[in-house]
């Protein structure tokens, strides 16, 4: 029997690029495959901040992101057209004209509409509580930035865009404190405000990471008016307190009585039975800066400074000394926040 030929491989050409490591790969990265390296670098990098900025506990605001400043309402009155975006409503000459508020000078020419004008009222009325809020937040951040201690306490927090959470942030800015935004990526035009700390600017892809750190670092909340997202916000951290998810006490303010109560009636669900009567315990209603400031100041005062941990964490660094470095580990840093697992 005769032999076969045998087949020569060909030889290479030009030599194989190399492969790109895994964690460098942006198709795998961005793929349906990737989703679970980006979810946890979406708690580890912002750990990671939070640790070298020393930053122990927070104190969030929470309120719409379409409402002006109120010097800025009354010059140009502008409704957003969406929660973060950075796009204006249409306007008159748009395919809703009753988008917008009335103009001053649609006013003055007797031109605006009924609900145009309630729209200007409104505007107007919601960019006061822009400036309570940051007022509320200059006086957290001046007093929270005099606690001793190696740790910034109670540093103020926003969802990072405009409205309620560009005057929170503001206010801590203009109190010379550190300041944090827990932006979110939309599918629309958004952008930061100018007022956050850069080592502390951060923006999330999901909402669910972003969630959890609201939560995890908060030690209070205050509670503007706003919209769809403030609701879901405010009533997912009361949900977490009422069932004992945290392990921490939460001071929670909602801020402006009159538009919650016509908003939502919590007492009737109290009275309906579907939350317990000591539910609304969980929050208390504020209407001026200063009233809800005496409430944040006497809440985390209570409960976190003269708390029976903090106690025994001081009496350790004064016996034990301050460690140079940062915290090892979570637990250490932040304290008990969480309930444990088990």
């Amino acid at each position: 029997m005769s032999d076969s030929p045998k087949t020569v491989p060909p030889e290479p050409t030009t030599p194989e690029p190399r492969a790109p490591l895994a964690y460098e790969n942006p198709e795998f990265l961005n793929s349906p495959d990737g989703r679970l390296i980006r979810v946890l670098s979406e708690y580890q990098e912002p750990m990671a901040r939070f640790r070298r900025e020393r930053i122990q506990d927070t104190v969030v605001f929470f309120g719409s992101a379409r409402f002006l400043p109120l010097d800025a309402a009354h010059a140009q009155l502008q409704l957003l057209e969406n929660t973060s975006s950075a796009t204006p409503a249409p306007d008159a000459a748009g395919a809703d004209s009753e988008a917008q508020p009335a103009t001053p000078e649609a006013i003055a020419a007797g031109q605006a509409t009924a609900l145009q004008l309630q729209r200007a009222q409104a505007a107007v009325e919601m960019a006061r509580y822009y400036e309570d809020a940051r007022e509320l937040a200059r006086l957290v951040a001046t007093w929270a930035c005099k606690l001793p201690g190696r740790r910034h306490r109670f540093v103020v927090t926003s969802g990072g865009g405009p409205g309620i959470m560009e005057a929170a942030n503001r206010g801590a800015f203009e109190a010379g404190c550190k300041t944090i935004g827990l932006n979110i990526k939309l599918p629309f035009e958004q952008h930061a405000n100018p007022y956050l700390s850069p080592a502390l600017n951060f923006e999330f892809h999901y909402f669910f990471m972003r969630k959890y750190w609201f939560a995890y670092l908060a030690k209070a909340l205050v509670v503007f008016p706003g919209g769809f997202g403030t609701l879901d916000e405010m009533f997912e951290l009361l949900t977490l307190a009422q069932t004992k998810k945290l392990a921490k006490p939460i001071t929670v303010i909602i801020y402006g009585s009159e538009y919650w109560k016509s908003v939502i009636n919590l007492e009737a669900m109290a009275r309906y039975g579907t939350i317990a009567l000591k539910d609304l315990d969980l929050f208390n209603f504020a209407d001026t800066p200063e009233q809800a400031f005496a409430l944040l100041k006497e809440g985390l005062t209570e409960n976190h400074l003269d708390s029976a941990y903090e106690r025994e964490q001081r009496l350790r660094e004064e016996t034990e000394g301050v460690p140079k470095e940062p915290a090892p580990n979570a637990q250490e840093l932040l304290g008990p926040d969480i309930a444990k697992t088990r």
